[in-house]
């Protein structure tokens, strides 16, 4: 297992749509396990193929419900609305907010190719539906009503002249 590159925004293959999985092999089985690696490496709630360079219809989810693999998903059923806070490992310094469905229910292939159907509520089904998105060449900024910038821990900032008067702020008061 090895951790590999998150490709960033700008990079063509985030706007592909993806190839749907034929063979459920080793090489597969070796990205999946790739996957979740640089998912956990990287501290992210999912990760898609094209956001390590692959075109393939692949997606890994890992949030509180467990750790999901997700070969051709689809999803089929929708319900409800929430609105929330997006990030993500190929949008680096950037958060936005994007309304989501509360449920959704999918079809999908684990790793072995055997069909397995799924519902999930919450934080999990807007995980599922921003990772299903890059699937299809979409990012959440597209879908985002506000995006805004982040400092390193994961706080918004106002603007990067607020930004830079922070960490001006934080020097003075560390060298004190």
């Amino acid at each position: 297992m090895s951790q590999r590159f998150v490709v960033q925004v700008g990079d063509p293959i985030l706007r592909k749509v993806c190839k749907e999985v034929k063979n459920f092999n080793g090489e597969l089985a070796a990205l999946l396990d790739d996957m979740k690696t640089t998912v956990r490496a990287e501290d992210g709630a999912g990760l898609a193929a094209p956001q390590i360079g692959v075109d393939a219809r692949v997606v890994v989810v890992d949030v509180e419900e467990g750790f999901f693999e997700f070969i051709n998903p689809e999803i089929y059923y929708t319900k409800g609305e929430q609105v929330g806070p997006e990030g993500c490992l190929s949008v680096k310094g950037k958060q936005g907010t994007v309304v989501r469905p509360e449920k959704v229910k999918l079809v999908y292939r684990d790793r072995t190719g055997k069909k397995h159907k799924l519902t999930a509520e919450g934080f999990f089904a807007r995980a599922v539906c921003h990772e299903l998105d890059h699937l299809d060449g979409v990012l959440y900024t597209d879908k985002a009503v506000e995006i805004y910038d982040i400092d390193a821990e994961g706080r918004r900032i106002a603007n990067k002249a607020d930004a830079e008067g922070r960490r001006i702020a934080n020097n003075t008061e560390n060298n004190q």
